[in-house]
């Protein structure tokens, strides 16, 4: 994966706003531990498991990608490919009512899904479809927009699926303020707090 987008250091990053932006959908009590403690907790142990071996001060892609092809690198795959997926979530999400769906982007998921309720209801779908722990996504493959999920860390572009957008389905993404009720957390996100802008970007990066 050679792409500019792709070259992402690790490193715990700094949000993209305040942790208390996104109430009342994700509390700042949320963002405290699943920024905090969990995101944090897998950088961390990345750097751990990289020190000292040749994947030392590569970028997360670089890793995910070596760690994925050894099964013995099974925990590395994991810890970093979590370290890229929260880096994207966070991007992802935006204060509710900051950022508008642009004019060229709602045509687009017209286009592609035939309504943008049609959207949503697939978004949200995928994240309910998910058993246990995973993300549901956005990407982008043979030139058009889908859904796809994925288990625990795993993540899609390192199989040629382009990523533009991603929502958290691990129960410390939404447990503190819905308990067991994901698709209530599912739809606010996807009502409120969805970064249209940067799925713009993304799919333009494409």
């Amino acid at each position: 994966m050679k792409e500019e987008w792709m070259k992402t250091p690790v490193e715990l990053p700094e949000l993209p706003w305040e942790k208390n932006a996104l109430a009342p959908v994700i509390s700042a009590n949320t963002i405290d531990f699943h920024y905090g403690k969990h995101h944090k907790a897998y950088v961390d142990k990345t750097l751990e498991l990289t020190r000292g071996t040749e994947l030392e001060g590569k970028t997360l892609e670089e890793i995910v990608v070596a760690a994925s092809a050894d099964p013995a690198k099974k925990v590395l795959f994991n810890n970093a490919a979590q370290v890229w997926n929260h880096d994207f979530y966070w991007k992802s999400l935006a204060p509710a009512g900051k950022v508008a769906l642009p004019a060229e982007l709602k045509d687009r998921l017209e286009n592609d899904f035939g309504s943008l309720d049609e959207f949503k209801k697939q978004l949200v779908n995928a994240g309910m479809a998910q058993f246990g722990s995973g993300w549901a996504w956005v990407i982008l493959k043979d030139g058009k927009l889908s859904i796809d999920k994925t288990p625990n860390a795993e993540e899609p572009w390192s199989q040629d699926r382009f990523a533009v957008l991603t929502l958290d389905v691990w129960e410390h993404a939404y447990y503190l303020d819905y308990q067991n009720k994901r698709q209530a957390y599912l739809e606010a996100v996807v009502d409120q707090l969805l970064n249209w802008d940067y799925m713009l970007a993304n799919l333009k990066k494409a």
